[in-house]
């Protein structure tokens, strides 16, 4: 099973920029597609971006299409998330999460929590206006 472990998150001003970074250990990275998700507080979790196995697919979710871009670099067992133009609702703990799903892995387009199976710890990431 693996293991994930989020870095990166912080207190940035609104405009600004943030990459997140989640490294996997325990499995064979390659094997498994990743997600990021949020969840502010009072709010449900919700996804912000899956990735395939090679990273040649993505999904974003509508209110960050154009301002986050998820990569991963399997050669590193990391999945990143490029965060610009950051905006106070942006404000949130940020979790990747990982899941063995083949159609997750060949589309990149899993955007449900259902649908992974390991989660990290999450990362703070805090937006001023």
């Amino acid at each position: 099973q693996v293991q994930l472990v989020e870095s990166g998150g912080g207190l940035v001003q609104a405009g600004g920029s943030l990459r997140l970074s989640c490294a996997a250990s325990g499995g064979t990275f390659s094997n498994y597609a990743m997600g990021w998700f949020r969840q502010a507080p009072g709010k449900e979790r919700e996804s912000v971006a899956a990735v395939s196995w090679s990273g040649a697919r993505t999904r974003y979710a509508d209110s960050v299409e154009g301002r986050i871009t998820i990569s991963r670099d399997n050669t590193r067992n990391t999945v990143y998330l490029q965060m610009n133009n950051l905006k106070p609702e942006d404000t949130a703990v940020y979790y990747c999460a990982s899941t063995l799903r083949r159609s997750c892995g060949v589309w990149g387009d899993c955007d449900s929590g259902i649908d992974y199976d390991n989660w990290g710890q999450g990362t703070q990431v805090t937006v001023s206006s």
